[in-house]
């Protein structure tokens, strides 16, 4: 079975291919249609965003599509980041160490560090149905960077999950995959796929 995987940032597709690992699964990502531009994503939430992203590329490929659409909610910032998340501060052409830069930044001016990551998945299926996936993790952010990250996910050196003693990227990937916001929607998408096999 051929999958696209919807998103052109290449650390949710390291991620999402280390999850689907071992299904038996064709894993297609962006580069293989590089012919088909990414959509504007106008939700207002999570999954309307990753839906919009799975399924353009399901109506422009026929293929069974699956997107994510994720971001961070801290307490302290109130209203600021969410579905906004990459488009916040430093704006959406921003390096990445030019958000993480400006966003730790931001961060010394607040007590307050909790924050919590969410994501929603969207599966189109070959039928055409869709299938939403969510999953949240609640922690802390960190003063600085704790540990190296994959591109696209800077975020993941500087929040440390509640009840782990590291920082997202400074976790196994075993550990990610069962913590984490994507890792949980992707271990219910996978439960979903098994369960259709």
């Amino acid at each position: 079975m051929k999958l696209l995987l919807a998103t052109s940032n290449r650390g949710k597709i390291h991620e999402m291919r280390e999850a689907l690992d071992g299904l038996g699964l064709e894993l297609l990502d962006v580069s293989h249609v590089p012919s088909i531009g990414m959509p504007d994503e106008t939700g207002k939430t999570f999954a309307e965003n990753a839906e919009i992203k799975a399924r353009h590329f399901y109506e422009a490929t026929g293929h069974a599509t699956v997107a994510d659409d994720s971001g961070i909610m801290v307490e302290a910032l109130e209203g600021e980041l969410g579905v906004e998340t990459r488009r916040w501060g430093a704006g959406p052409t921003a390096t990445d160490e030019e958000w993480i830069t400006h966003f730790l930044d931001r961060m010394k001016k607040e007590q307050n560090k909790r924050a919590r990551f969410q994501c929603s998945l969207a599966h189109i299926d070959h039928e055409g149905q869709l299938h939403i996936f969510d999953g949240t993790c609640e922690g802390t952010i960190t003063d600085a960077l704790e540990a190296d990250y994959l591109p696209g996910l800077p975020i993941s050196a500087c929040f440390k999950p509640d009840g782990e003693e590291y920082v997202f990227s400074a976790l196994s990937v075993e550990q990610k995959n069962r913590t984490s916001h994507r890792g949980k929607a992707l271990q219910e998408f996978r439960n979903f796929l098994n369960a259709r096999r």
